[in-house]
C-alpha cells in the first residue's frame, strides 16, 4: 500500500485474506477497498481422514462422527486458515461435533495425522497426495463445487452435504488506485499466461485450476468470499492464533 500505484509492485494473496477481514477486529488495510485484483487459480481441498477411522464414504464419516461427539480430532494449518475454515462449514452444516486441532502449517497437521493423533483434515493435493496413494491416509471427497478434473472418480462434499462449498485460492492484486489501463494490461498478459495447456497441466498437478476473469469479476468473487467467511468465523467464533 505504501509503493507507487505503477504496477511494478504487485501482492500475491490468498483466501486468508478473505477471512481475516472478520477474523481480526482492526486492520489497517480493506482488501475490498484498497486492492484490485488481476488473476486467480483455484482449487479443492480434500476431506482426509486416518485409515484408523472406519469410514468410506462422507455420509459414513459424518454418521461416525455423530455417533461420537467430541472425540474426532480435525486438524488444521492453523485457526483461520483455509484448511480450517472448510472444517468449520463442514461441521456446521452437518452439525457434527469435531476438536480443532491447530498447527503451524500443513507439514505438522499431516505428520500427525500420518501418526494418527488426529483423525481427519481439509489438505490440499500436494501436501496429501503421495501419502494417499501409499495408503497411509485415505481421501473421501474433494470441497469444491464441482469434482478436481485430475482425480473424477473422487466426489465432491456438496454431492452429500447440499450447498457445501469450500476452495483455496491465491490471488495477485494491484493498489485499487493503480491507473485501468495497466491494471487491465496486466489482468490480459496472466489470463493469456494461463490460458497456455502447459500453465493449466502444471497447474492441475499441484491441485488447482484457472479462474479467469476481469478485475471486476474477481472484486464480485472476493466481496462474496468475505461475505461468505464472516457468516462461518462468527459462527464458529473463530480467533487468531
Amino acid at each position: 500500500m505504501r509503493a507507487p500505484a505503477d504496477g511494478y509492485t504487485l501482492l500475491g494473496f490468498d483466501a486468508a485474506a478473505a477471512i481475516n477481514a472478520t477474523m481480526y477486529e482492526k486492520l489497517s488495510f480493506n482488501f475490498i477497498r484498497d486492492i484490485a485484483t488481476i488473476g486467480i487459480i483455484r482449487g479443492p481441498l480434500f476431506l482426509i481422514v486416518h485409515p484408523s477411522v472406519p469410514v468410506h464414504s462422507v455420509p459414513e464419516f459424518i454418521a461416525y462422527a455423530k455417533a461420537n461427539p467430541g472425540k474426532v480430532s480435525m486438524a488444521s494449518a492453523g485457526s483461520g486458515n483455509a484448511t480450517h475454515m472448510a472444517g468449520e462449514l463442514f461441521k456446521a452444516m452437518t452439525r457434527i461435533d469435531m476438536t480443532h486441532v491447530p498447527y503451524r502449517g500443513a507439514g505438522p497437521a499431516v505428520t500427525d495425522l500420518l501418526g494418527g493423533q488426529v483423525q481427519v483434515y481439509f489438505g490440499s493435493l500436494p501436501a496429501t497426495i503421495e501419502h494417499i496413494r501409499a495408503g497411509k491416509l485415505r481421501m473421501l471427497a474433494a470441497t469444491t463445487a464441482t469434482r478436481f478434473e485430475n482425480l473424477p472418480d473422487v466426489p465432491t462434499v456438496g454431492e452429500f452435504v447440499p450447498d457445501y462449498e469450500a476452495s483455496q485460492w491465491f490471488a495477485v492484486g494491484l493498489r485499487k488506485s493503480t491507473p485501468a489501463e495497466i491494471v487491465d494490461r496486466l489482468n490480459n498478459e496472466i489470463n493469456a499466461i494461463l490460458a497456455d495447456p502447459r500453465m493449466r497441466a502444471q497447474l492441475a498437478d499441484l491441485g488447482t485450476t484457472v479462474f479467469a476473469g476481469s478485475p471486476a469479476d474477481f472484486g464480485k468473487f472476493f466481496v462474496e468470499e468475505t461475505e461468505k467467511w464472516a457468516k462461518v468465523v462468527k459462527f464458529a467464533g473463530v480467533k487468531p492464533d
